[in-house]
């Protein structure tokens, strides 16, 4: 079985490039950005690529590289293109593919799609990464509620930042979904820390237990 797992966020600088690093190490698998929007510094495969271990054959080439850090619609007007939905088709590979979307679920890819309805078209599993921070159980409600009103497949809530027990407990009981675990904020963020921080909060069967997704 063909495993493709999609990493979302209830917004931006959540720190999902740093989750799917972590996700992607931990399965050994492959990693793609489809749309990386701002080219300026460190590029989030790039950063992928610094955070994991895995070869870097496996931090496959976005499809668009967009120069302007905006919403992706915003950022190809400024290049002079339209992105392509039916350019956007996941791969199919032998090993796991961790799929990083581009900020929000409700980006604007183009002015007619929605980040979120190309997911609906993919029907690939979702891992929501939500900040712990407050604002997070309205931001994460939201978006939880917009992908079941898809039916997008939702695996779970990936909660990063300081623990906030409270705000994730009312997230995944509100949200009926499962809680996959935390991922605190490392002061000292490279391949070693990440794996282990991940391995003490995360587990893996959980992760691939698509069985327990929920509508």
């Amino acid at each position: 079985m063909t495993i493709r797992i999609v990493v979302a966020a209830t917004g931006t600088d959540i720190g999902k490039t740093v989750f799917s690093a972590a996700l992607t190490n931990a399965l050994d698998g492959y990693y793609w950005k489809p749309v990386q929007a701002g080219l300026a510094g460190e590029t989030d495969s790039q950063t992928v690529n610094r955070l994991t271990s895995v070869a870097e054959s496996r931090i496959l080439p976005e499809r668009y590289r967009l120069n302007t850090p905006a919403s992706p619609h915003f950022a190809a007007e400024i290049d002079g293109i339209e992105i392509d939905s039916k350019k956007l088709s996941p791969f199919g590979l032998p090993t796991p593919l961790v799929i990083e979307t581009a900020g929000g679920l409700m980006v604007p890819l183009t002015r007619r799609l929605l980040q979120i309805d190309l997911l609906a078209q993919w029907r690939l599993p979702v891992i929501l990464c939500a900040s712990t921070e407050l604002g997070t159980i309205n931001h994460s409600l939201l978006s939880i509620e917009a992908l079941k009103r898809r039916a997008i497949p939702v695996l779970g809530v990936a909660f990063i930042g300081n623990e906030n027990a409270d705000s994730e407990r009312t997230i995944v009981s509100f949200g009926a979904v499962r809680r996959l675990g935390r991922l605190p904020r490392l002061s000292d963020l490279n391949a070693d820390t990440l794996q282990a921080a991940f391995a003490e909060n995360f587990s893996v069967a959980d992760v691939l237990d698509i069985g327990a997704v929920g509508p």
